[in-house]
């Protein structure tokens, strides 16, 4: 952070750096830094998780469609009724989970906001939000912003994909915890929570009387591991948030368009907070994403082979770089670890990269609390096929 400037009036000294406290060590994301880097230097960019080509025709031509046709005005607060109704309808069709769309769903600029949201509705000042680290960069701000405590449990690579110590998950639920944090399947591990590791968190939640916020935005894009709600588990429905989005499942990452799923008081209380923040969002995607999630699931059914795809060409490529590479069962995200090749420091090693490979990596530092992932490095695979292939050939010169 830049450090704060003084200015002097009347003798008084006054500090006017405009960063509360609170927020100090937020700077500039690390996403928006690596894209940068990428585009100015001409680097092949696996650092931010954003695909290359875009969503379904039909549903580009929708949203077009609702702005020539005059939806360019404010929608309802809570969302637009038929994107509440399409949402409920999915969670119903999926996972046999039964919400009023009208009470029970409430849609969000992405779910960026809707964590952001749920974190200042439900949380007091001072008390503790147990997350999983690694863990997206965004969590660490809001829980900050909220004025609550942080308390990480970390994920270790056990049978080739990262896990948490129930013993540690425990040990760090105290007096003081209002909420677990969950992001299943989880950026940027890849992990998919088993129904056995999520049973887990629910007799915590239902031993501590805890809230449950989950993150499920790559709900769909699984491929080794069945994604399972936490709602779904007894008695966890009525303390659950479940937030998704449209970005992910659809490739349309810059139309922001989530959702949260909860009991009627945890939507009132979010609304509550929603209102004053963007009130509500863009019309012409509501009316699209609704779509979509009637039309066009299909296509999210090719774009998850696509990736998978994908995904076994980035990870044979990190492995015959020399890196140990976890095959994610989820998500867009590779996570390496860099030590075979001589480094203790992703930094480091993202530089390295950068430097003979022309590729921009992010640090999974930057995703903990504690130096666990200082050897780890994340690598989106959501690109083309041509700049998949691209980047393995790329990744040979690392050990020259």
């Amino acid at each position: 952070m830049p450090r704060a400037a003084f200015v002097t009036l009347s003798r008084v000294t006054v500090n006017i750096d405009p960063l509360v406290a609170r927020m100090q060590g937020f700077g500039t994301t690390v996403f928006a830094e690596m894209t940068a880097l990428a585009v100015r230097t001409g680097a092949i960019n696996l650092g931010q998780g954003f695909p290359d080509t875009d969503g379904p025709a039909k549903l580009l031509e929708t949203a077009a469609e609702a702005i020539r046709g005059g939806a360019n005005q404010y929608p309802p607060g809570p969302g637009l009724p038929e994107l509440r109704e399409a949402v409920a309808a999915q969670r119903a069709e999926r996972h046999s989970l039964d919400y009023d769309p009208s009470a029970e769903v409430l849609v969000t600029v992405g779910a960026t906001e809707a964590i952001a949201a749920t974190l200042l509705a439900l949380v007091e000042t001072g008390e503790e939000v147990v997350v999983f680290e690694p863990y997206y960069d965004s969590y660490a701000a809001i829980i900050a912003l909220s004025g609550a405590v942080r308390r990480p449990v970390t994920l270790r690579p056990e049978g080739g994909r990262f896990t948490f110590d129930p013993a540690e998950l425990r040990a760090a639920v105290t007096p003081r915890t209002k909420l677990i944090l969950l992001n299943s399947p989880h950026n940027p591990t890849g992990t998919v929570f088993s129904r056995g590791e999520l049973e887990v968190i629910a007799d915590l939640c239902r031993e501590h009387d805890l809230i449950a916020v989950t993150d499920e935005v790559y709900e769909y894009l699984t491929y080794d591991a069945e994604h399972v709600p936490l709602a779904t588990l007894p008695g966890m429905r009525e303390r659950t948030v479940a937030i998704s989005s449209a970005g992910k499942t659809f490739s349309v990452t810059g139309w922001k368009t989530g959702w949260i799923t909860a009991p009627p008081e945890f939507v009132r209380a979010v609304q509550t907070v929603k209102q004053f923040l963007t009130f509500t969002a863009s019309a012409p995607y509501q009316r699209a994403v609704a779509y979509a999630l009637r039309e066009e699931l299909a296509w999210v059914e090719t774009l998850r082979t696509s990736l998978r795809s994908k995904r076994d060409r980035l990870t044979g490529g990190l492995e015959a770089a020399g890196l140990i590479a976890f095959r994610p069962q989820g998500t867009y995200f590779v996570q390496a670890d860099v030590r075979p090749l001589g480094f203790a420091d992703g930094r480091e090693f993202t530089r390295v990269l950068h430097e003979r490979a022309g590729i921009v990596a992010i640090p999974a530092q930057v995703f903990y609390d504690s130096d666990a992932g200082d050897p780890y490095v994340r690598f989106a695979f959501c690109k083309r096929d041509e700049v998949i292939d691209d980047a393995v050939r790329r990744l040979g010169r690392i050990a020259v």
